[in-house]
């Protein structure tokens, strides 16, 4: 009997083992998931200046992730728990390696980054020819062919960055519907809240990781090694500065390589946490049992498809999550792809500042949150309906309080003849846009080369030459340009490269913008793990891995494909002044009206956000009326009442108690 109850032990242990285990590759595949996504968020601003491109065609690089995941979601989610799950997250993650490994590729075949400068070494013209002169006829550049300047330029070169974003997103989609519904499958009810909260503080500590890589790859410059960065003009704050973009990719690329290892040696199947199979039963048993299982498997791979499409249609709660998420989504994406484009712009910090602060300040909160919520939910047996209240009203509440960041604003940069006039009057609408001015028209200036200098009374002038500078002293980024007559002041009439800093007010507001988001994170974090318990709950067991592919597929082909794409569009609308191109074509925005840009990048989402809450209301007036296919009970004691009322015989061997789908019919049977 001894020898009997160690056995029965060993195996306990060792079930509880594998399931932790599986747990722990899983949030290492999430980390990998996560730290390349949010890598490829935080890189965009260097992307669009490397290839010059507009924010509308960075949205369709940030969008085609959710394409690459859209073409096999609904049929990884369905078909791959018929399938090794395991083996298939594994294999996805070899191709988000691929894929990450792809979108660093143009460096290598591209040639050096050339910014955009009055500046530089190998103009044709003298090297003063970038202050004001009187009666110049030179042309910049000589005269080229436009089909062989375009071919020389190599700007396709982006498509390499959409397709391996592409393959990216196909890499990614096995992981989480078919990880979720393999730990659903073999772990307790009770401690599913607390493995997704493990699961999504995984997804967290991915971001923090990928925007510190973010952050430094952006402080070193894009061509380190092959040029002298002494003679560079510009720095990490100016907007033609691109960073070590392409260094991260082969980062990630190595992480979910070697993330993918642990998933090829994990089984099909598990025991259920909790329970132990019979140790007594022979080992022909076991293997008869098995081909028996996947016989059936195989017979029934694509007849419940339809009926089970079917059902999840016509499951109100369920469809109503939908709704609420495709909404919600689209206001976050929104905010997120496009946050470090908008503290850029709105309080003047260099990329590799913004990748940090966001770093720092937003995602420790959410991590803290979905940890906490886990385990309060674990701790007090928080019922799913108790806790869908609870996170509605927390989520209205931040909502709210986000409308804070309305008042949370500074004005434009002070550039003459763009947002203001050369005389140093800014009105909130300027829209002159007079470049040339009376102090320098005799200085046959480019009107359209994006070089800006700070002049020292506090204005910008689009460059050296605009602001009628006729001397420079210095080299590279300290360079100095003297005898400036349209700057006006008191000192010598100097300025030095690169915009004028803006106010230290400005910088308060930054630190209130991120207190602001510190609270909202941590809030949204508090709200997110009970919804995504309401999605598990709604749908019947069987029905879990297609309903979470389906959810996933819905989100991304009306939120996560088009939202960046059509937000970008818009942000391109308040651009104030585009850079050119070699060959006179317009290229990466420099400047925006910040103003409009606020109101689209903040009335925008709250709109959406807004608009989410009604079907969200009338889910939990649902979740009153009717009980939930999957949801847990509230405490252990009610479910073993209920066992005490099997008879003796069928307690005595697990495996003889009635296999039913879901609680509720348990509750019936029993």
């Amino acid at each position: 009997m001894g020898e009997t109850e160690k056995r029965i032990a060993t195996h306990g242990v060792r079930c509880f083992s594998k399931i932790k285990m599986f747990l722990l590759a899983l949030t290492c595949a999430y980390v990998s998931k996560s730290l390349s996504g949010i890598y490829m968020n935080s890189m965009l601003t260097q992307i669009e200046r490397q290839f010059d491109i507009p924010t509308s065609i960075v949205g369709l690089i940030n969008g085609s992730f959710e394409i690459g995941n859209l073409l096999l979601i609904i049929l990884v989610s369905y078909f791959g728990t018929k399938l090794h799950r395991p083996i298939m997250i594994g294999i996805g993650c070899v191709i988000m390696g691929l894929g990450c490994f792809l979108m660093s590729l143009p460096h290598f075949l591209m040639g050096r980054y050339e910014y955009e400068t009055t500046i530089s070494p190998t103009s044709n013209l003298s090297s003063n020819s970038f202050l004001c002169m009187e009666n110049r006829t030179q042309t910049l550049k000589p005269t080229q062919d436009p089909a062989e300047c375009v071919k020389e330029m190599k700007s396709l070169m982006w498509i390499y960055v959409l397709v391996g974003n592409i393959i990216r997103g196909i890499g990614e989609t096995p992981i989480m519907p078919l990880g979720i519904s393999y730990i659903e499958d073999f772990a307790k009810s009770e401690n599913s809240p607390l493995y997704i909260g493990i699961l999504e503080s995984g997804k967290m500590i991915g971001p923090i990781v990928g925007l510190l890589l973010g952050s430094f790859c952006a402080r070193i410059y894009v061509d380190t090694g092959s040029v002298n960065t002494d003679d560079l003009t510009i720095t990490p704050t100016d907007t033609r500065w691109v960073g070590a973009w392409w260094i991260g990719f082969l980062v990630c690329a190595g992480v979910n390589i070697l993330t993918s290892i642990p998933f090829f040696f994990f089984p099909k199947t598990l025991p259920k946490e909790g329970l132990q199979d019979n140790v007594d039963r022979t080992e022909n048993d076991k293997e008869e049992k098995h081909r028996e299982k996947a016989k059936e498997e195989n017979r029934g791979i694509t007849k419940d498809f339809l009926p089970f499409m079917k059902s999840l249609s016509c499951n109100p709660i369920y469809m109503l999550l939908i709704l609420t998420s495709v909404l919600q989504i689209n206001a976050f994406i929104n905010m997120f792809t496009f946050l470090p484009k908008y503290l850029e712009q709105q309080y003047g910090k260099s990329t590799s500042e913004v990748v940090l602060l966001i770093g720092v300040c937003n995602l420790p909160p959410i991590c803290i949150g979905y940890l906490l919520i886990g385990f309060i939910m674990k701790k007090f047996r928080i019922t799913v309906k108790k806790a869908a209240y609870m996170a509605f009203c927390l989520s209205l509440f931040e909502y709210l309080l986000s409308y804070f960041h309305f008042m949370i604003s500074c004005d434009n940069f002070q550039v003459a003849g763009l947002t203001t006039s050369y005389e140093g009057v800014q009105h909130p609408l300027y829209v002159e846009n007079k470049v040339l001015a009376d102090c320098n028209t005799r200085c046959s200036c480019l009107t359209n080369t994006w070089d800006p200098v700070c002049g020292d009374n506090g204005l910008s002038y689009m460059s050296a030459c605009l602001a009628g500078c006729e001397k420079s002293v210095g080299m590279g980024t300290h360079m100095v340009f003297q005898n400036c007559s349209c700057i006006q002041s008191s000192g010598n009439s100097s300025a030095v490269l690169g915009l004028c800093k803006k106010g230290p007010e400005c910088a308060n507001k930054l630190q209130y913008f991120l207190i602001m988001s510190v609270i909202g994170s941590f809030i949204y974090s508090i709200t997110a793990i009970p919804g995504y318990m309401v999605l598990l709950r709604c749908i019947k067991s069987e029905e879990k891995s297609l309903g979470i592919g389906l959810h996933a597929f819905c989100t991304r082909i009306f939120a996560g494909i088009p939202a960046p794409i059509y937000f970008g569009a818009l942000i391109d609308r308040t651009c104030l002044h585009w850079g050119t191109l070699k060959c006179g074509e317009p290229g990466a925005c420099r400047m925006y009206n910040i103003n409009n840009f606020r109101r689209i990048y903040l009335v925008l989402p709250a709109a959406l956000r807004g608009s989410s809450y009604l079907p969200a209301f009338f889910i939990l007036i649902l979740m009153r009326k009717f009980q939930l296919p999957g949801e847990m009970y509230s405490s252990e004691t009610e479910l073993a009442d209920m066992k005490l009322t099997v008879k003796k015989s069928e307690c005595t061997d697990v495996h003889r108690i009635p296999k039913v789908e879901n609680d509720g019919e348990l509750k019936t049977k029993l």
